[in-house]
């Protein structure tokens, strides 16, 4: 269904608690389902595609602001647990640091900090902002980087048409991104930050900071992953990650 120009899916009974789970740029509600139909059993789930993605046609603007609102107008006073990976990690951390009233616990699967002076400017999203061109280019650029020429080649020209349509909003909101979007200390709340073994130098570090600086979070290490473990490996990503995330938020979150 379309909710004030975004697509959104609401899986599960309503009666259960609300769990919200954000996918990163030039990604979709798509890319999490799998965790969406992991998490049914137990949890009424939320995911939709971030404005300027997918089903979501958007002008903009892409910025925090913008995307924080979304989220809560979303949850429409209900109160969740947010799920956040990769650039929807950094919505899910700003949702709740604003809006501690509406979030019970928070889990982050390796979102970038950008803003860190150490961040590396070789990384797809550096690339897509600060190298000259549109922002059809830059989509294009930040896929290939992610998937690689031949995967991209192979896709459909419409699919690659409309991928390089959402280079305005990657574009936007990594812009925007350069500013921290949350501060350590305003989550007050469970946080679990989490990055695979095989995820890139950049998200360790971030996540490994990120846990040190926010009072009292946990981070956890998932074998064998990398940035894509939303898609491929859904399983572990919700047993190491999103469950203890639930078990923190407490009832009715946590599975007697």
């Amino acid at each position: 269904m379309i909710v004030d120009g975004l697509w959104v899916d609401e899986d599960g009974d309503r009666a259960l608690p609300l769990v919200a789970v954000v996918h990163g740029s030039m990604d979709r509600a798509a890319g999490m389902i799998r965790i969406a139909r992991k998490l049914r059993h137990r949890c009424h789930v939320l995911r939709y595609d971030r404005r300027g993605y997918g089903r979501s046609v958007h002008e903009g603007p892409y910025g925090m602001d913008e995307q924080v609102a979304d989220l809560v107008g979303l949850l429409a006073g209900r109160r969740a647990v947010l799920v956040g990976h990769s650039y929807g990690g950094n919505v899910v951390l700003a949702a709740a640091a604003r809006h501690p009233d509406l979030v019970a616990a928070v889990g982050v699967y390796e979102t970038p900090l950008s803003w860190a002076p150490w961040w590396p400017s070789s990384t797809a999203g550096s690339r897509a902002v600060d190298e000259p061109g549109t922002t059809e280019e830059a989509a294009e650029r930040f896929m290939i980087r992610m998937i690689g020429e031949q995967r991209w080649a192979e896709l459909p020209e419409r699919v690659r048409a409309q991928r390089r349509t959402e280079g305005a909003a990657l574009v936007g909101e990594l812009t925007d991104l350069r500013t921290p979007p949350w501060h350590p200390d305003d989550l007050r709340l469970p946080v679990i930050f989490g990055y695979g073994s095989l995820g890139r130098p950049q998200h360790q570090r971030g996540m490994t900071e990120a846990a040190a600086m926010v009072p009292g979070a946990r981070l956890v290490i998932l074998d064998g992953c990398g940035h894509d473990a939303p898609l491929w490996r859904s399983d572990q990503l919700t047993a190491e990650l999103i469950v203890p995330a639930l078990g923190t938020a407490g009832p009715p979150w946590t599975e007697a």
